[in-house]
């Protein structure tokens, strides 16, 4: 999809820009024409304009200037690469909207999942890169980002534990990066249970991935992402309705890799490590239960009060891994409760962290970046309804309340030597159509990650 961006172009059309009521904006042709034609530029609108032997270029709206940040402004450019017919067209310099996210948003509202379609698509406009935008930098957000979306797109029948593997070797291989796999009962071995009764009752075996980047005395910076690659619930197991979106389970380690992505190809001044517990959560003889208590790595007793709580015993045992290192920034990413949603809808994440420095800095790149994150409190009261009467504690609390905390407290419970932790409560799906993209798979918080991390190490 990044070759929708063009260096030049000389027959390029021109795409105005215009808030709503201020199509006084416009050169003087445009204007009376959307006049005439009642049009309002609305967040995302777009209209064609006629010329004398065809276009004569277009116009997109930016919506009320009131509630909408410079960054969710320039993004609209996405509306652009689903509305404009083929051919090159280019942004306006009069559209004062930042160069570097315009052109970032029409990459991203440009993208398509056509693996599995057997009739090709039509050929899209192209974009000649603004003024000012830096173009390694778009077309490295955008390959990121379109990189994500595949993942969580792909039916789990074409990426199971080995497929999430595979994926992570493709990373790798793109940077220079190191890898290294615990298979099967090797898990038992190195000491990972919970990863390894989790996946044991599927067909493809558990595994945990471990990729490595950066000189070795850099600052270790350490993302950690949940990788289900298909969740039934288990012996819990969930209701048809509730397995339909389930290939997105793996949503966490998607965003990780992303996230990885910017890392390398930022070349950030850090010892990169990324570890991805990858497990399908299937039903057989073999299936963990209700009521089994596991040991973890850290040695902690976990209670299963529910298998379908499965995401969080896989995350406790690689969270106790990257731990162990003392990392300045531990980072883990997760599909892992509905009462996220329920909280916060599909699109706004939670994320949580004792470091109030660090909080600062993700909220101020989330609204900078307009890649949209919400702090929610580690509200340590709520620790106590994981308590369990037989082990040190349980997956899961009994009276249903504040879901997406209590999780994020019982992930914080084997974190103990990281110097800032931060736990990323993602959805990883967009349910209806937008500027920046179709429905389905979606990165979120992986721009505003990167930004904080190249704000505080750098790039070489």
């Amino acid at each position: 999809m990044t070759d929708r961006l063009l260096s030049s172009s000389a027959n390029a059309l021109p795409i105005h820009a215009a808030p709503e009521g201020g199509l006084d904006q416009l050169p003087e042709a445009a204007r009376r024409w959307m006049e005439a034609t009642g049009f309002k530029a609305g967040a995302g609108s777009v209209a064609l304009l006629p010329g004398e032997a065809g276009l004569a270029g277009a116009v997109l709206g930016l919506g009320a200037p009131e509630g909408q940040g410079d960054a969710e402004r320039a993004l609209l450019t996405g509306a652009l690469a689903q509305a404009l017919p083929e051919g090159d067209w280019a942004l306006d310099a009069a559209a004062g909207l930042d160069p570097t996210l315009a052109a970032l948003g029409f990459l991203l509202g440009a993208y398509r999942f056509e693996r599995y379609l057997t009739k090709p698509a039509k050929p899209g406009p192209r974009l000649v890169l603004p003024a000012g935008a830096d173009e390694s930098e778009v077309r490295l957000l955008a390959s990121s980002v379109h990189l994500v979306r595949d993942f969580i797109n792909t039916p789990t029948n074409d990426l199971l534990p080995d497929g999430i593997e595979a994926a992570a070797r493709g990373v790798a291989t793109e940077f220079g990066a190191e890898v290294s796999v615990t298979l099967g009962d090797a898990l038992l071995e190195a000491n990972f249970p919970m990863i390894h009764a989790v996946g044991r009752a599927s067909s493809v075996a558990p595994r945990l991935i471990d990729l490595t980047w950066g000189p070795a005395d850099a600052p270790r910076v350490t993302l950690v992402g949940k990788g289900v690659a298909f969740d039934t619930g288990g012996l819990d197991i969930k209701p048809a309705s509730g397995m339909l979106l389930m290939k997105k389970d793996m949503g966490g380690a998607a965003n990780v890799l992303g996230l990885a992505r910017l890392v390398m190809g930022s070349r950030l001044k850090v010892r990169l490590r990324v570890l991805i517990p990858a497990v399908e959560n299937a039903i057989s003889a073999n299936s963990f239960r209700p009521g089994d208590v596991l040991r973890s790595r850290l040695g902690k007793s976990v209670e299963i009060g529910n298998t379908d709580a499965e995401g969080r015993l896989i995350l406790a045992d690689a969270l106790a891994l990257a731990d162990e290192e003392s990392p300045e920034i531990l980072v883990d990413m997760a599909t892992l409760t509905g009462a996220a949603r329920v909280a916060l809808g599909p699109e706004l994440p939670p994320f949580f962290t004792d470091d109030e420095a660090l909080a600062g800095e993700i909220a101020l790149a989330s609204q900078a970046l307009h890649d949209p994150l919400w702090r929610l409190p580690l509200w340590k009261p709520y620790a106590k309804a994981l308590a369990s009467k037989i082990a040190d504690t349980n997956n899961v609390t009994t009276d249903g309340f504040a879901g997406s905390v209590t999780a994020a407290l019982f992930l914080q419970g084997f974190v103990r030597n990281a110097k800032s932790w931060a736990h990323f409560d993602v959805y990883g799906w967009r349910p209806q159509a937008g500027p920046l993209g179709p429905a389905g798979g979606e990165a979120q918080g992986i721009r505003a990650l990167a930004h904080v991390l190249a704000q505080r190490y750098g790039r070489s």
